[in-house]
């Protein structure tokens, strides 16, 4: 869960999508090339040494990583006022040199400049995502519209489009690499996209609907994080806690004691919320967490994100219109993989239809379960997590609680470490003398089969009120070579898995241990990317290309011979028994239409938003309801975010807008991907590792990616694998 929103900044994903796939940075300062500074080996005084701003000093810190315990807020304004007029300057100098326009004078040069703007939008959005301080949500609304509007004035700057265009008409005969063609055509298609031929007349419009939108999604996503944060389930009679697992109970009873409150309380945070919805009893109560959590941005007050999102769209299919499109699914889809909003709702549609019949059996055999139990009601949503569940041990006598003893945070780490071993020699050294931005942040060097430096890891694994839901990775400093030596990465991947509680440990699910080995696939496509420059290094791709390197690592998640190398109990360190591997197993196709329909429903919902053709704002609550009839989701299901919630696409700019089929689509690439390894016999065969590297993992946008997956794979990806895996090959019965 890319996203999860980032994505090097662009979504993750919920556990899962991009985060990603920052989104917000990519389309405000990434998309112009901005760069972050290289790590200075000067060792002249830095600004934490004379008490002046970090931001206008090298950094001497270990790697050249941030100096997060000296960076205050007060840094941050006058640090990006200071990066927009040095980066103005830059951009006068590029469109006013009277040479003849080159790669190097031209297109580089625009690579190359904004590092102070770079340096502090890498710190600032970054933090403002994961340890939001007082004060940073004001900057953000502050600093986004101003950032656009610079955005704006690059993109729509004819005179130095005219020496893009000069470069681009004579890109041919350059004698130039497949990666520079690649960076000018890049460049060339993000003064287009970005309105440089349009009208003064419609530049002005198209400026003013980019301010209004990035301050609406801004507003969307703050209202998201106190929605999140506003609900407390406070549970004062212990009887109400039957059916809850202790570890559960006792987190509940920790977070209560925090908030100086009696009792138990249950939040909408997903490691609270979901062992909520599967193990209590309390029917009532389960119906209020669903419904808290279903209607966040939906109960008409002052939180409502409705209003909201209907601008947005009605915004974002103007500016398709001016710009020539459609629809806002025209504009976007027309840079990715799948070319067409056609192609990517033919991929939706046939997953639906291979879905829906095996949600509506699992909908069927919940209601057996019932009335067993002696239930007289249907099915609801609230009942689905909790019934599940009853059946998933009345089936194959396995549970979460079962299994979560074996996922301690710190074995599941080391197994994602083993498995990078294994298949590209990677090698993990925790580092304590690097400065963070909260105690509970982890870091790593992280070294080639050589032992030379790849890149440094932030990682961050625990929800708290200043962080957003999801997970996601970020750059802090993206790879690229500057005077032929390369400037290793700097990434962080943020999560909000299971805390520890008292003496244990932080105890991981099934899914929480797939979105750990997801983040980190994304952090290796950063961190493994051997690209010249900025804009094409890393997941600097296209969103339905994005989440093939995080995707492609949760198949190994939940193999045999995977987990005997990492699955151990946390008190005894015994190895999972074979007995519980072979129930996971057998359950691995279980459920798997509804966790299927979710996802497709808000894919589809996504697309039926962005393929409005007109501008007239459509009442959210209606609209969303006729599109899930339309795609004959059963009532039992919700999509995995409705409307008012749906982060990814209303909570960015653009986000995941008319993106979110990405997810399916690079699971498509991915089911394909590993069956690379498997047709070989050895799910750790380093010859195909290599070939995923070399081909994908290294290669970042410098070349179309659909000729990247070709070199690996020798083939086109289909669905076959993925519709395999997903235990859709059978026949269901009813």
């Amino acid at each position: 869960m890319f996203l999860k929103k980032y994505v090097n900044l662009a979504e993750v994903i919920e556990s899962n999508l991009i985060n990603v796939f920052m989104k917000k940075l990519l389309f405000v300062v990434m998309i112009v090339g901005i760069a972050l500074t290289s790590c200075s080996k000067k060792q002249e005084k830095s600004g934490e040494e004379t008490g002046e701003n970090p931001f206008f000093s090298e950094w001497t810190t270990p790697f050249g990583v941030p100096p997060f315990d000296k960076i205050k807020v007060e840094h941050y304004k006058p640090a990006f006022d200071k990066g927009l007029e040095e980066h103005k300057k830059e951009i006068e100098v590029i469109t006013n040199n009277e040479e003849k326009p080159g790669f190097e004078n031209t297109i580089l040069a625009l690579d190359s400049a904004g590092e102070l703007l770079s340096k502090v939008s890498g710190v600032f959005f970054n933090l403002a995502e994961s340890d939001g301080l007082p004060g940073m949500d004001e900057i953000k609304e502050e600093y986004e519209p101003v950032l656009t509007k610079h955005n704006d004035e690059i993109y729509m700057n004819e005179k130095l489009f005219a020496r893009v265009k000069a470069v681009y008409d004579e890109r041919s005969g350059l004698g130039l690499g497949a990666e520079e063609n690649r960076l000018i055509e890049k460049y060339y298609k993000n003064f287009v996209r970005g309105g440089t031929s349009l009208s003064p007349e419609d530049k002005a419009k198209v400026m003013k609907i980019n301010e209004e939108i990035v301050v609406l999604t801004n507003k969307f996503g703050k209202n998201l994080l106190a929605e999140n944060n506003r609900f407390q389930l406070v549970i004062t009679d212990r009887k109400d806690l039957s059916g809850l697992p202790e570890s559960s109970i006792n987190a509940a009873a920790e977070f209560a004691e925090k908030e100086g409150k009696e009792g138990w309380i249950f939040t909408l945070h997903k490691p609270s919320w979901i062992p909520f919805m599967q193990f209590a009893d309390n029917r009532v109560l389960r119906e209020k967490m669903y419904k808290a959590y279903i209607n966040r941005g939906n109960n008409n007050d002052d939180l409502d994100n409705k209003v909201i999102l209907e601008k947005i769209v009605s915004l974002r299919t103007q500016k398709a219109n001016i710009m020539g499109y459609k629809t806002w699914a025209d504009f976007i889809i027309s840079d990715n993989m799948a070319k067409t909003p056609a192609a990517a709702n033919a991929l939706i549609d046939q997953v639906a239809k291979a879905t829906i019949p095996y949600a509506k059996q699992e909908a069927s055999e919940l209601q057996k379960i019932m009335n067993k139990a002696g239930e007289n009601f249907k099915p609801e949503g609230w009942d689905w997590w909790y019934y599940t569940e009853k059946l998933r041990k009345e089936r194959y006598n396995l549970d979460e609680e079962s299994v979560r003893p074996y996922f301690s945070l710190e074995s599941t780490q080391q197994g994602l470490f083993l498995l990078c071993n294994k298949l590209w020699g990677l090698q993990f050294e925790k580092l304590t003398n690097l400065p963070v931005y909260h105690e509970e942040v982890m870091t790593y060097e992280v070294k080639d089969r050589d032992g030379s430096h790849l890149g440094i890891m932030y990682f961050d694994f625990f929800p708290r009120a200043t962080k957003r839901g999801g997970a996601w990775m970020e750059n802090i400093r993206p790879e690229y070579f500057k005077d032929g030596m390369r400037s290793a990465p700097v990434i962080v991947n943020v999560c909000n898995f299971t805390r520890p509680v008292g003496d244990t440990p932080s105890l991981l699910s099934i899914d929480e241990a797939e979105t750990m080995f997801h983040e980190f696939g994304h952090a290796l496509h950063g961190l493994l990317t051997q690209c010249k420059y900025r804009s094409t290094s890393g997941t600097n791709v296209p969103s339905d290309f994005v989440e093939l390197p995080s995707q492609i690592m949760e198949n190994w998640v939940l193999e045999p011979q995977m987990l005997k190398l990492y699955a151990k109990h946390y008190q005894t360190g015994e190895i999972i028994p074979d007995s519980l591997i072979a129930k996971i197993q057998a359950a691995r196709a279980f459920n798997q239409g509804f966790v299927t329909m979710e996802l497709i429903a808000a894919s589809a919902l996504d697309m039926d938003w962005h393929m409005l053709t007109d501008t007239v704002r459509h009442e959210a609550v209606a609209f969303e309801t006729a599109a899930m009839k339309k795609l004959g989701l059963i009532k039992e299901i919700a999509p995995r975010y409705s409307s008012w919630y749906f982060n990814h696409i209303f909570g960015s700019d653009p986000g995941y807008s008319a993106g979110y089929y990405a997810y399916t689509w690079s699971a498509v690439l991915d089911a394909d991907a590993y069956q690379a390894f498997v047709e070989t016999g050895d799910i750790f065969n380093p010859e195909v590792a290599a070939g995923f590297r070399k081909f994908v993992l290294e290669k970042g946008d410098s070349d179309d990616p659909a000729i990247l997956y070709r070199e690996f794979r020798s083939k086109d990806a289909t669905p076959d694998a993925y519709l395999k895996r997903k235990g859709f090959v059978r026949k269901p019965v009813f």
